[in-house]
């Protein structure tokens, strides 16, 4: 495996793993949640490279007593590097798929997968011992989703941002005052306004990150319009 597609262990939390590995030349991060006590997997983001990605899923054999099955598939939005093994995955192993709900129709036309689970700001997705909560935040694309992962000790919550939040700023809207606007409100009401500053980042492409290290720079980032 090359050294750009090492395999990391982000989380060891008391009920889950968190793993993740970088594919394609775009450093789009792929993670996996595994439940230590059923084994089951969420996939988030099926973004290139499914050799990897399986490669990801095996990793975590090491997290679990269980035999680690990959449960679902989630895409945090449709655009293309985003799905680009979501077909041969999702054709080999059966697996359920999901998609924001403005998105499932462009990804389903894209590759040829209509998630079988559409997604909703406030759900809550679920598997055998994993449930995450759906934050849609609208404007990089119209069904982009964030999901949260909430442990039940006390460590802070996991979010998992697609291309909506990163160190620095909000995905990217074309230059569209519009699709800005509802980006940052969607993110500083749903995302900083709802958790606190120790909650960690974790982006579609890049490092990882804090909302404590990124909530100094909001208004900044409101004015700049980008």
């Amino acid at each position: 495996m090359p050294a750009s597609a090492e395999i990391r262990l982000l989380h060891d939390l008391p009920a889950v793993t968190v793993r993740a590995v970088s594919v394609s030349d775009m450093d789009n991060n792929a993670y996996a949640i595994t439940s230590k006590t059923t084994g089951a997997q969420v996939l988030i983001d099926a973004a290139d490279a499914p050799e990897t990605l399986r490669d990801l899923l095996a990793s975590a054999s090491a997290d679990t007593p269980c035999e680690p099955h990959l449960a679902l598939i989630v895409t945090t939005h449709r655009h293309w590097d985003h799905v680009r093994a979501l077909p041969a995955l999702a054709s080999v192993t059966g697996t359920r798929t999901a998609a924001g709900a403005d998105d499932a129709e462009a990804i389903a036309a894209d590759t040829g997968v209509a998630p079988d689970v559409t997604l909703h700001h406030g759900e809550t997705v679920s598997v055998d011992g994993i449930d995450l909560e759906v934050i849609a935040l609208r404007g990089h694309t119209p069904g982009s989703v964030a999901l949260a992962y909430r442990p039940e000790a006390d460590e802070p919550a996991v979010l998992f941002t697609g291309d909506s939040l990163f160190p620095g700023g909000v995905g990217n809207t074309q230059g569209d005052a519009d699709r800005f606007a509802r980006l940052i409100d969607d993110v500083e009401h749903r995302l900083f306004a709802a958790f606190d500053d120790d909650v960690v980042v974790h982006p579609g492409h890049g490092a990882s990150t804090t909302l404590g290290a990124e909530r100094p720079h909001l208004a900044g980032w409101r004015e700049r319009g980008w």
